[in-house]
């Protein structure tokens, strides 16, 4: 089966409610992925997602972070936040798992780290290497897997437009690299750049300044697949169009079409 798989940080799903539902009708991904939605589990719009033909699962925790997967080609074998397997409980609502049409999509939103001498960033390595034991704990690189959301990591030079500007900085330094080499090393492929090689495609712009309209971005939004995902990936875009407009998310929705 043909899927349409999709990842967003809407960065307050509470603000972006109407921008989304414009854009799950035009696009019509099978799956949605996001990130940033800032609700509570009892506040998600589960109802407005089945109206528009969407199964839904949602971790969440108020005002900050949360996840949630839509799925138009069912739901289930669920699991919010890390599985326990794999360690301790996220404190905060940054992951979760379900199966999709025979796809196990991962949707998350991984800590930014703030600066190398923060202790945030070194939650933001735990973490990491914390949803390296959760896909062992959930899944196999052998099945169809996904694991997408906002990594708050550009994979290298490419997806920086100033690497000059993040020298020593979170974002692009090595321990973060080196902990999503790791992730790709279990097995998954970065489905966009399989597509595509060139430098200055990015799905993160800052709100100052005029970024967006600069050029000034980064690729943090990531589609990561096993083999037998990148296997059936034909196509794949950053949808820009979704970060113009009034009152848009600061991140740009990545797509990617598997095929039979």
């Amino acid at each position: 089966m043909a899927v349409r798989i999709a990842t967003w940080n809407v960065n307050s799903l509470k603000v972006r409610l109407p921008r989304v539902e414009e854009w799950l009708a035009e696009v019509q991904p099978d799956v949605l992925c996001m990130q940033e939605t800032k609700l509570a589990d009892d506040a998600f719009p589960a109802l407005t997602f089945q109206g528009l033909g969407y199964d839904s699962v949602h971790h969440g925790q108020g005002q900050w972070n949360g996840v949630a997967i839509l799925s138009k080609v069912g739901i289930d074998d669920v699991v919010a936040n890390f599985a326990p397997a794999s360690g301790d409980p996220d404190p905060d609502a940054r992951i979760v798992t379900a199966r999709c049409g025979g796809v196990r999509c991962t949707s998350v939103y991984v800590p930014n780290g703030r600066s190398l001498d923060n202790d945030h960033y070194q939650y933001k390595l735990r973490w990491l290497s914390q949803l390296r034991r959760h896909l062992d704990a959930v899944g196999s690189p052998d099945e169809a897997f996904v694991v997408t959301g906002d990594f708050n990591i550009a994979p290298d030079d490419r997806d920086v437009y100033d690497p000059s500007k993040f020298v020593d900085a979170t974002h692009t330094s090595t321990a973060e690299r080196e902990l999503l080499a790791e992730l790709e090393a279990w097995g998954l492929v970065d489905v966009f750049r399989q597509q595509y090689s060139q430098d200055r495609l990015y799905s993160w712009w800052d709100y100052r300044a005029g970024d967006f309209h600069q050029g000034r971005g980064l690729r943090i939004d990531l589609v990561l697949g096993t083999q037998a995902v990148a296997e059936r990936a034909a196509w794949s875009i950053v949808d820009r169009n979704a970060r113009k407009g009034t009152s848009p998310s600061d991140h740009a929705p990545v797509v990617v079409d598997l095929l039979d």
